[in-house]
């Protein structure tokens, strides 16, 4: 069995992000639990960064683990933080984020409570985000600690809005963000392929993170995005269409627009001459079907996006 020098290892994947980056930096320092690490991917960031991260090694009361890898993807940065990590549990923290002071005291908390011999089935201890203002961001969990997969919590329970916490090194290890995929990868591809191996996720109803608004974050990159991130967002209708069915019940009309929208960005890619994935086809009477009655949809959609483009 390994044995991990820290319970937490915090990984940032950062580019040109100097300007926000002593944010995250300071709520670490604040930690009222100090059991970890901290590990910066630099994916070949041009301004002040490793400057200053220089300094800020020199002065913490933490271990800080400093990576540069020249310009290729945040998902290919955050795979190298976690193959770097020394901690049991991987916080992904974004480098334009915070931390609350008592949040990796309460995901360690959480984690505890849980009974040694049952750890093996669990991955991740998952809260809530809050903005600036405390206001908390998306729905709550039906109760304050609350057992469950991420693909139940996202389509049995209907929760919304987005979530943090801490994932099992040794788990990541073995679902790494697809690298063989140019750009933008959403991250619950991997999320739900975790919880289809059958491993749960302790929820607890507890603000871990500070979410600040970005102007280049993904959800402000305005109409181009469509375009942009057509691969990512065609591997995540597939996804829910072909892998994620058995939970179709719970929600219908999220499969039925998740079938209209592989249609609209698989349009993009055709548009675009980028070839769809060999290995991820659509398979499975069900999933055809869906796309099929679904297809004006999409198709309708695609047009509106190529209309305001």
């Amino acid at each position: 069995m390994h044995t991990w020098r820290h319970l937490f290892t915090v990984v940032t994947p950062t580019y040109n992000r100097a300007h926000t980056l002593e944010r995250v930096y300071l709520s670490l320092r604040e930690q009222s639990f100090q059991d970890f690490e901290w590990v910066i991917v630099d994916d070949g960031s041009t301004d002040n960064t490793r400057t200053m991260v220089l300094g800020w090694q020199q002065e913490a009361s933490f271990p800080i683990h400093y990576v540069w890898q020249k310009n290729q993807h945040k998902k290919t940065a955050f795979n190298r933080g976690v193959k770097k990590a020394n901690g049991e549990m991987v916080v992904a923290l974004d480098s334009d984020d915070s931390l609350d002071t008592n949040a990796l005291y309460a995901m360690a908390s959480a984690w505890r409570e849980i009974p040694q011999a049952e750890r093996e089935r669990f991955v991740a201890i998952t809260g809530l985000c809050a903005r600036p203002n405390g206001h908390i961001v998306g729905d709550m969990f039906p109760r304050d600690v609350f057992d469950a997969t991420a693909l139940d919590m996202t389509f049995k329970y209907h929760i919304k809005g987005e979530k943090f916490g801490c994932l099992r090194t040794d788990v990541l290890l073995q679902f790494p963000f697809p690298e063989e995929i140019a750009g933008f990868v959403p991250e619950s591809l991997v999320w739900r392929a975790i919880a289809r191996a059958g491993y749960l996720t302790r929820f607890v109803n507890q603000v871990f993170r500070v979410y600040h608004h970005s102007a280049d974050s993904l959800s402000n990159q305005g109409k181009d995005s469509s375009q942009q991130h057509a691969l990512g967002l065609w591997l995540l209708a597939r996804d829910t269409v072909v892998e994620c069915l058995p939970w179709f019940r719970y929600q219908p009309q999220t499969f039925l627009m998740a079938a209209a929208r592989y249609t609209r960005f698989s349009l993009h890619l055709r548009y675009s001459h980028q070839p769809l994935p060999s290995d991820r086809g659509l398979h499975g009477i069900g999933a055809r079907a869906l796309v099929g009655l679904m297809w004006p949809v999409g198709a309708l959609l695609y047009m509106r996006d190529r209309a305001r483009a």
